[in-house]
């Protein structure tokens, strides 16, 4: 699984909407009919602010992922990179 970096800014895909659910989100991607499963709310707030922030770990500090916790939403973050979920943001 390819490692991210959280120092570089990222966003969801302009093809995936988001759909809320009590276990956390469905991501569907209409482009490559894709479907992701967010089974953490913290994770749906990380991925929710991944827009209006300028880092994903910036994205993460405002969801309220603290330092010890980080490396597990590197990793998801990393998999929703993978599956095009997720995609670099360039300026």
């Amino acid at each position: 699984m390819p490692a991210i970096d959280l120092d570089r800014a990222f966003d969801l895909h302009p093809q995936v909407a988001v759909r809320p659910e009590p276990f956390g989100a469905l991501l569907y991607h209409f482009g490559t009919r894709r479907l992701s499963f967010l089974k953490d709310r913290t994770l749906l707030a990380v991925v929710r602010s991944l827009a209006a922030e300028p880092t994903a770990r910036a994205a993460c500090t405002a969801a309220g992922v603290g330092g010890a916790e980080l490396p597990r939403y590197e990793k998801a973050l990393g998999v929703l990179v993978q599956s095009q979920m997720v995609v670099e943001r360039t300026p």
